[in-house]
């Protein structure tokens, strides 16, 4: 078994309302910031042992699935490194 570090970023889908980051928005264009648009996201680090990083891939797509998103508003992406 090898140890990972698995990446789960997790945002809202395009179209769905992102109040926090539309806060977020208002007030950086208040700062002087010029800025097309603004997505907030989740990012959860996970430290695991796998047999590969396929198996370390897998794992951590499985967790985003069933827990760190919803996938009728969620979109998340999945980077896995070598601890």
């Amino acid at each position: 078994m090898t140890a990972y570090t698995a990446t789960v970023t997790v945002r809202l889908k395009h179209g769905v309302l992102d109040p926090e980051a539309e806060t977020t928005k208002q007030a950086l264009e208040r700062l002087g910031f010029e800025l097309e648009a603004l997505r907030s996201a989740d990012r959860f680090e996970v430290d695991l042992e796998a047999d590969s990083t396929a198996a370390a891939r897998e794992r951590a797509e499985d967790m985003a699935e069933r827990l760190l998103a919803n996938p009728t508003i969620h979109d998340y992406d999945v980077e896995v490194d070598d601890r």
